[in-house]
């Protein structure tokens, strides 16, 4: 692979995460929530999903997971349950801050890690996106592993710095704010929660 190659994958990754994805909004409020560092569970956990759908990309299995209609279906509409009872819970829990004597639990880190992976690996076009990425910048009369580990590598790390600059900026709004405004933060945090649900449930929609 060449440096030129390189540059340009770097580019187009560059290009594709200039909107938004569920992975971000869900950074979001979880570090409105929960704080920069405990989030950075959060990213972990989405990264650690796009390690193994690359994995599977490389190993082919993309297109089997493309023709199973049936496994597509469930993967995609099971993390968009989840993210959507998630959302409802922190809208709930936001309207018990407003009593001072009530003491609100922290999410563990554990369950941060899995908000995050579920998140990622609830869209299983992903392995089918990498698997149609990756061969238009390797050289196939190169070693190829050499090659995929370096492309994966690169994605995580831009993807890593996105997640961590929408956790910073929220983190940082998050911690202005007092009293009823926080409320409103939590209230919006699980807003945003809703809204990679659906934005998830559209992104991973197959095309008729």
């Amino acid at each position: 692979m060449t440096l030129t190659t390189w540059t340009l994958f770097i580019g187009t990754v560059l290009l594709m995460m200039s909107t938004p994805g569920p992975s971000h909004l869900l950074m979001l409020s979880t570090s409105a929530t929960n704080g920069f560092k405990r989030a950075l569970a959060t990213a972990a956990g989405d990264l650690s999903a796009n390690a193994i759908q690359m994995l599977l990309a490389g190993f082919g299995l993309a297109a089997v997971l493309a023709t199973s209609r049936y496994g597509f279906s469930l993967i995609k509409w099971g993390g968009v349950g989840y993210l959507i009872w998630i959302g409802v819970r922190t809208i709930l829990k936001s309207f018990k801050t407003q009593d001072a004597n009530i003491i609100i639990e922290r999410t563990s880190l554990k369950r941060l890690w899995l908000r995050g992976f579920i998140t990622s690996a609830s869209n299983p076009k992903a392995v089918v996106f990498f698997a149609a990425l990756f061969p238009q910048f390797i050289n196939a009369e190169t070693a190829l592993l050499p090659q995929i580990l370096i492309l994966g590598a690169t994605y995580i790390v831009i993807d890593g710095a996105f997640l961590a600059a929408y956790g910073k900026g929220a983190s940082t709004l998050a911690a202005k704010l007092k009293g009823s405004k926080r409320v409103w933060i939590d209230q919006v945090a699980g807003v945003s929660l809703i809204g990679a649900a659906m934005l998830l449930g559209l992104k991973s929609m197959p095309k008729g």
